[in-house]
Formats: structure tokens, C-alpha cells, sequence
């Protein structure tokens, strides 16, 4: 077996992805999340509307990954929940858009504070170095995931 440069590296991809995992799952679940009774794929749906809204469904879907019969069900739920509303197309009056209402959006940012308070707390608790490190590195994970944006890879 030959030894590439790039060896020594090998686990690097295997490591990064584990460590976002985790951090990723522990960021999902949100007090105001919970109790508005959001599964993380509504969690995922409305920050997504809020973010890109107002959105055609058929863009929706295609960001989020979600077949259109789950993305309907899952979009009546959060327009019933008045998180999101229905909103005529001005370019097809034909098709709809969806946007979030004032209380997702208000939710949206809660959910936000909360895992930034949540992220804050926990650097507190690195070393000083370890929090330079990381600082360091988010130019780099910023531009790592550019380069994942829309499955290019």
C-alpha cells in the first residue's frame, strides 16, 4: 500500500463530519421549538420560508430535499399553526408562495437567541486558545460550506 501525501488527513473529513453531527443535533431542539410543537423538519421548513420566503413550494421542496405530498401536509400544519402564510404568485397567479407570518418570524428568532445563548455558554467553557481556534476557523467553514451549498458536490 503507498502512502499519498494526503494521508495523514485521511480522517479529517470522517472527524469534521461527526463533530457538526453532534453539534448539529444538540443545536436542534429549542425550548420555543418544543413548545410550539415543531418536529425538526417544521423547524427546518420555517427557517427555510423565513430565510427564502417568499417561496414557490416547487423551490421549497427542492431546497429542503422534501417530497411535495410530505411538504404539503408539513406547510398546511405550519399555516394552520399561522407560522406561515399562502401568498399569490405576482409573476403566476397560478401558483402560490408561502412566507412566514409575524409570529414565525418572531419564533425564527427565538429559536435563534436561544441556540446562540446555548453556543455561548458552551465557548465560555473552552480554554481561550480553543475559542481562538475556533475563531480562526470559521472563515474556513464558512467557505466549506459554499462548497456543499446545493449538493455541487
Amino acid at each position: 500500500m503507498s502512502v499519498t501525501a494526503s494521508a495523514p488527513h485521511t480522517d479529517t473529513p470522517a472527524r469534521l463530519r461527526a463533530a457538526l453531527g453532534r453539534l448539529h443535533r444538540r443545536l436542534r431542539p429549542t425550548a420555543s421549538g418544543t413548545a410550539a410543537g415543531l418536529t425538526p423538519t417544521r423547524i427546518s421548513l420555517l427557517n427555510t420560508i423565513n430565510r427564502l420566503g417568499p417561496i414557490r413550494l416547487s423551490e421549497l421542496a427542492a431546497e429542503e430535499g422534501i417530497n411535495p405530498t410530505m411538504l404539503s401536509r408539513i406547510v398546511a400544519d405550519l399555516a394552520e399553526g399561522r407560522l406561515i402564510e399562502r401568498v399569490g404568485d405576482p409573476q403566476d397567479r397560478r401558483a402560490a408562495l408561502v412566507t412566514t407570518t409575524r409570529e414565525g418570524r418572531r419564533l425564527v428568532e427565538r429559536m435563534r437567541r436561544e441556540r446562540t445563548d446555548v453556543l455561548s455558554l458552551a465557548l465560555d467553557g473552552l480554554a481561550p486558545s480553543e475559542r481562538r481556534a475556533l475563531e480562526r476557523a470559521l472563515p474556513a467553514l464558512e467557505r466549506l460550506a459554499e462548497e456543499l451549498k446545493g449538493g455541487r458536490l
